[in-house]
């Protein structure tokens, strides 16, 4: 951190007969306000952080999306033109490759490593969907885990995925039993009363809900909340 600099002159001027010594003091302050603005700057979060909407569809009036969560609570939100809507569907363990971008919510076992809980394979259009990895609240010792499948080996408890992300690697094992789903294109047709939904949703200056985008209950398959 830059400190200020302070600096002492000295003047003699006349008083009467005499002479009286002036000392002066020059504060350098050497940026100081950028110093002062910019953690404040890159603390600040954004004004209108996306909303997260999770619940049971209540209805769909036109554009407009009524959600009901698991405490009553109602939320309506607007549908744009050029909302993402994708709906769940069942896939396999067979269905993962490398180069895949999946999300997998695991727990640590006793032998220190990874065993997913749930697997979601991601289209294109979603790669690089929450990418990292991150405790998951969902389990207790759980460990959310967005990346890329580089290889895929077989084990005597399934296959061990090793995966890639932005800053960092890790593996976890996925059994054959661990639910596998991916997500396909759907419409308007697909948000149906009754079922599970997750949407993101930004606030408008005017606080109203737009939905940039929505996953849908599809296929027995409910999506992440």
């Amino acid at each position: 951190m830059r400190k200020s600099l302070a600096r002492f002159t000295t003047s003699r001027q006349p008083v009467g007969k005499g002479w009286v010594i002036i000392r002066t003091l020059t504060y350098l302050v050497v940026g100081l306000v950028a110093l002062a603005a910019g953690p404040t700057l890159a603390q600040n979060p954004p004004a209108n952080p996306p909303i997260r909407i999770v619940g049971t569809i209540d209805k769909l009036d036109g554009d407009v999306l009524t959600v009901k969560a698991g405490d009553g609570q109602i939320t309506t939100a607007t549908l744009k033109a050029d909302t993402q809507i994708w709906a769940m569907a069942k896939s396999s363990l067979a269905d993962i490759k490398p180069g895949d971008f999946v999300a997998s919510g695991g727990i640590k076992g006793t032998d220190g490593k990874i065993h997913a809980v749930e697997v979601r394979i991601y289209p294109e259009p979603l790669r690089g969907t929450g990418e990292g990895q991150r405790p998951w609240s969902a389990r207790p010792d759980g460990i959310m885990t967005n990346a890329t499948v580089g290889t895929v080996t077989q084990s005597p408890d399934g296959n061990i995925l090793h995966v890639t992300y932005k800053g960092g690697e890790s593996e976890f094992t996925v059994g054959s039993d661990t639910p596998v789903s991916t997500y396909v294109t759907g419409d308007k047709s697909f948000l149906t009363p009754g079922l599970a939904v997750f949407a993101i949703a930004p606030k408008t200056p005017d606080d109203k809900l737009l939905i940039t985008r929505v996953y849908v209950e599809h296929d027995g398959v409910k999506p992440p909340g």
